[in-house]
């Protein structure tokens, strides 16, 4: 194993390189794994229970239009305020696609606000915002509340018990998504298309002694589609969006600098097809040397978009004869580069070389 600095930085945050191994190498991935965990929120698994979304972007709104669905009271948190304005104003929230609803959301305007009205505090927004929201949220939530991360990158929860642990509240249960529950886009700043509904997320909860209860809660929220995972770090290893979105960018970059409209599956052809493939095998090869199960790239699309398992290339082919396609990035200034490579790309870049598995492709892309 490569040899590093008694201070070393990971993708997305800070930490001592001693805890950073402990944490890559523990599958328990608890912040205290030998304190016994109490339950506390036993009284959540039902319906009617009060989420508050911290995000106002399409997996906020769809993940809103999915807890109206299966019974629950939720509030929304955009953290510069625009993206909660029109419904603010009055205007209901309308969900169209896989899942058809109208409601009527609570509307917070501070982090304050969303925590102390809430039981669950559920973070639905990009990977390059988690760390401002965390230090947001993390002076307000108090025991006997559960948060849960959508979808969770870079070891985000670490920091986020970091921060909890500063104000005594390690046992706080964090609920990590590799995924989120729903795929979607919002069309206004009161509309959003939900485009489909996963039938499957991995999952895990810190510390590892809540997960029975953390497994439960997110069922209860979302359904029984919760897969439990070996810790935090199969977690991180099971978000593909990077990988992913790192063939699709590199392969139709003139496409996004030109601001040209072009469909994103119908443009995954063959050979970026078995270049998806190829960037799978780097990062399976880490999760099989770290000793975590992970589901594969082509898991991932049988089970989120509801095709069978072929090659990529066929599999997306089959999600466009669906209607399960979407536009790719009209500016190579978007998500795939600002958020997926700092917080997906850098993270299983630096887990190769750890131990010794080096991911040459992603390293190149």
């Amino acid at each position: 194993m490569r040899r590093i600095s008694s201070r070393g930085h990971l993708p997305g945050l800070l930490v001592t390189a001693p805890l950073a191994l402990i944490l890559l190498l523990d599958k328990s991935c608890g912040f205290t794994p030998t304190a016994p965990f109490e339950r506390t929120t036993s009284h959540l698994f039902a319906t009617g229970i009060r989420v508050g979304i911290a995000g106002a972007g399409a997996v906020a709104f769809g993940s809103a239009a999915r807890l109206v669905e299966n019974s629950h009271d939720l509030m929304l948190w955009s953290p510069s305020g625009a993206g909660t304005k029109e419904l603010m104003s009055g205007s209901p929230l309308t969900a169209t696609g896989a899942i058809q609803a109208t409601l009527q959301p609570r509307i917070a305007t501070t982090p304050k606000q969303l925590v102390e009205e809430n039981d669950v505090i559920f973070l639905a927004l990009p990977a390059n915002g988690h760390i401002s929201v965390m230090n947001a949220l993390a002076p307000y939530i108090r025991s006997g509340q559960t948060v849960i991360i959508s979808s969770h990158s870079s070891l985000g929860a670490l920091y986020l018990g970091r921060l909890l642990a500063e104000h005594n509240l390690e046992e706080v249960p964090i609920v990590a998504w590799g995924t989120t529950a729903i795929t979607a886009r919002r069309s206004s700043g009161c509309e959003v298309q939900v485009c489909t509904v996963r039938t499957q997320v991995d999952t895990c909860t810190v510390p590892v002694s809540a997960s029975e209860d953390g497994i439960e809660l997110c069922k209860s929220l979302f359904g029984d589609v919760f897969r439990q995972r070996d810790g935090l770090l199969a977690i991180s290893l099971s978000n593909l969006n990077a990988q992913n979105h790192l063939a699709i960018a590199l392969c139709n970059m003139s496409r996004m600098e030109r601001g040209e409209t072009w469909s994103q599956g119908l443009n995954i052809t063959p050979n970026i097809g078995r270049f998806m493939e190829a960037l799978d095998d780097e990062r399976l090869a880490i999760a099989e040397a770290v000793g975590v199960s992970v589901r594969t790239v082509r898991e991932h699309f049988s089970l989120s978009f509801h095709v069978p398992i072929a090659s990529v290339y066929e599999m997306n082919q089959e999600m466009v004869k669906l209607g399960n396609d979407v536009n790719g990035p009209a500016s190579a200034d978007n998500r795939y580069v600002t958020e997926d490579v700092p917080y997906g790309l850098t993270l299983i870049v630096e887990l190769g070389r750890m131990v010794d598995r080096p991911a040459i492709l992603h390293e190149a892309g």
